[in-house]
């Protein structure tokens, strides 16, 4: 059941129970619709109270139905919340926890609404692409004034109903017992208002703008505003025009206005692309043939080894979640300066208004280091972080496996090596698992948690587990050199490198790439990052897979030791304390004498070809991982991608990106590139032949 009816004395109760967040889709919505019914035909009853099961009043539309019949299908929400509002009997909201979106949209049609003073109300639409469909931005603005509904509307981020607490929004809010218990106040209240009458409607109201007379000089300004931070997002603009709506319209001219638009936006690649990451980001912790049951191992408290940038950054992600860490390191120094950098992480956090000193505190007291193995021994998860060399991570499992005790899960940060291999230096490759953090790791939204061979499925439960509280973006790879987001990069790196050779410089390339949309072309990229890990990489490369062609600038420039900003020089070059690159005269002329030492003749290339032979390189390694199991679907290489490599958002990940392109268009590309300079760099991956030759798509 969806939608409980009861009667409780003269007030009927309709429950949604839709778990996990009582979304409205067409079961729930057909339920409530027939609750409502049954109440006003029933003369005993002299009012109704809507409210949530569990931990939401209703999280909004299920938007799994966007695009789809049932979307459409009656009841649809809007005569769902049309027969609330022109109810005969008064409809209450009784808001707890969670009101958002399309639940928002429902209270805003109720004739009264209270709420608990904690519940979170927000119309999150516009995270989706999309603006509010349902009469949000019609209402809201209504019940809540200009300024307060451009601002949630146009944010989507959800606030406190007590801070709401003096707008027409809410009629009371009640503070439930100590037991939880507040449905005896709700009903007191419904027995209240039940004679009352008129019936007060939301879309009675005129909106309120008496802070802002000029309101049409005030919403210039938030446009203005907004256009200068969503040039590839029209989402936040059309709200701001429908929320105008509500003020130069009749109240039935701006709800046709604002389904009108939001319609449109539906119909975005953008909003396409936002709901995509959206499922992608759910669909990545779910794990074909895992049991639902599998058990999970407590973790309690944890260790890291290595006290350099990635150590203490993983380091702080359980302090801040609660959980105690302890570092381990070898060097005394060394591990002075990595609390020092933690505390002073914490401490620019505190400048900035994001923490308290007091969490600050906490936070720090959860962080102990050490130099001695024997004292992280009793720690539930211990995870390595230490250089990225085979030999010495095997050196520093093998420890582990010694002196951790039975049932720890020994996780290595490796970046790039075989995880097998490393499981298989202890006695206990069940308890190895990945958990490649991202730089800096403390701040980074990704974590590729890497499946060994021999890896428990109760360890990856856990590691799931760990990775939601910890509050990552968890996706799941197979053992493979570089899994799925660096073998992805190297590629990429790779056609950089190239480009190099054949005519470009590597502002030109970055700035190509970051016009499309990404945070950060290839070489600024490999800047921050490092030179120095892309040459051990491309050493390594020259014994195992010696095959495999590289531009040889990379190492020229690595021979000078410009290792990117941490040593003041690199692809760019650097001022003391200034971030920005500044082309280098020195790199260009490197590159073009490379060029003439290997007789390429360089020529003038195109933004177009630097994006595709870019991006195309990353989806047609993508479609390998794909074919190979490395990857689980196409959503989790995107969301690798969207949460760990920057591309935009409003592209969706190179495999949706692909799917916009056609998969057609894209193996064409790169069959025209095979024939180049650098062929042999280009083999159309057999997955994405196929799917191309079938009209069919990643996704």
């Amino acid at each position: 059941m969806t939608a409980e009816y009861q009667r409780q004395g003269n007030i009927a109760l309709i429950t949604i129970n839709n778990p996990p967040v009582n979304g409205m889709g067409l079961i729930t919505r057909t339920a409530m619709v027939d609750g409502i019914q049954k109440a006003l035909s029933d003369d005993a009853v002299r009012a109704i109270v809507i409210t949530g099961a569990g931990q939401a009043f209703s999280g909004g539309a299920d938007i799994k139905e966007f695009n789809s019949p049932k979307a459409l299908a009656e009841p649809s929400l809007h005569t769902l919340i049309s027969i609330v509002e022109n109810a005969t009997k008064p409809v209450v909201a009784a808001i707890h926890s969670v009101c958002m979106g399309g639940g928002l949209e429902l209270s805003l049609a109720c004739h009264y609404r209270i709420s608990t003073p904690t519940a979170k109300i927000g119309l999150p639409e516009v995270k989706l692409g999309l603006l509010p469909g349902a009469g949000g931005t019609q209402r809201l603005p209504r019940a809540v004034g200009l300024k307060l509904a451009v601002d949630m509307i146009v944010s989507g981020n959800p606030i406190a109903a007590e801070k709401l607490a003096t707008t027409a929004l809410f009629d009371a809010l009640i503070m439930p017992e100590a037991n939880g218990e507040w449905m005896p106040a709700v009903l007191a209240f419904a027995d209240k208002i039940a004679n009352l009458r008129p019936l007060p409607k939301v879309r009675d109201l005129t909106v309120s703008h008496s802070d802002y007379p000029d309101y049409q000089a005030f919403l210039q300004t938030a446009r203005a505003i907004v256009g200068g931070t969503s040039e590839q997002f029209p989402a936040p603009l059309k709200c701001i025009d429908a929320i105008e709506a509500a003020i130069t319209k009749p109240f039935d001219d701006g709800l046709q206005y604002e389904r009108d638009l939001f319609l449109a936006l539906l119909q975005t690649t953008t909003s396409k692309a936002m709901r995509h990451a959206f499922f992608g980001e759910r669909a990545a912790s779910k794990i074909v043939g895992l049991s639902a049951d599998t058990p999970r191992r407590p973790i309690t408290c944890a260790a890291v080894i290595g006290a350099g940038t990635m150590g203490g950054g993983i380091a702080m992600n359980f302090a801040n979640v609660g959980i105690p860490v302890m570092i381990l390191e070898t060097d005394p120094d060394a591990l002075k300066k990595g609390m020092a950098i933690i505390r002073k992480n914490y401490e620019n956090t505190l400048k900035k208004g994001k923490l308290t000193q007091d969490k600050v505190d906490q936070r720090i007291a959860l962080i102990t280091g050490t130099l001695d193995y024997a004292a992280i021994s009793d720690a539930d998860i211990v995870i390595e972080a230490v250089f990225e060399d085979m030999e010495v991570k095997k050196t520093v499992f093998k420890t582990l496996d010694n002196i951790m005790k039975p049932g720890a899960i020994l996780a290595s940060n490796t970046s790039t090596l075989n995880l097998n291999e490393i499981a298989a230096s202890t006695k206990r490759p069940q308890d190895v698992i990945g958990m490649h953090f991202f730089s800096p790791a403390n701040v980074m939204q990704l974590l590729e948690i890497v499946r060994g061979e021999k890896t428990a499925d109760d360890v990856l439960v856990t590691t799931l587990a760990l990775t939601k509280k910890i509050r990552k973006t968890g996706v799941v790879a197979g053992v493979c050199d570089g899994f799925i987001g660096n073998r992805m990069v190297e590629q990429y790196v790779r056609q950089a490198g190239f480009l190099l050779d054949e005519g470009c410089f590597p502002e030109q390339v970055d700035k190509a790439i970051e016009r499309f949309g990404c945070a950060m072309g290839p070489f600024r990229m490999s800047d921050l990052a490092g030179n120095d890990i892309g040459w051990a990489i491309r050493k390594r490369r020259a014994i195992d897979t010696p095959e495999m062609t590289y531009s040889k600038t990379a190492d020229l420039l690595c021979e000078l030791g410009r290792f990117g900003q941490k040593t003041g020089a690199g692809w760019y070059d650097y001022k003391a304390g200034d971030r920005k690159a500044y082309p280098s005269a020195l790199v260009d002329n490197l590159i073009t004498k490379n060029s003439k030492a290997s007789g390429v003749a360089r020529r003038q290339i195109s933004d177009q070809e630097i994006v595709e032979r870019l991006i195309y390189s990353l989806i047609n390694e993508a479609a390998l991982l794909l074919e190979e199991g490395i990857a689980q679907r196409a959503s989790d290489i995107d969301m690798v991608y969207l949460t760990g490599y920057g591309f935009p958002l409003f592209r969706g990940g190179p495999l949706f990106y692909a799917d916009t392109v056609g998969l057609k268009s894209v193996v064409a590309a790169i069959e025209k590139y095979a024939q180049g300079l650098h062929g042999e760099a280009w083999k159309t991956a057999p997955l994405l032949a196929r799917l191309a030759a079938q009209k069919k798509t990643f996704n």
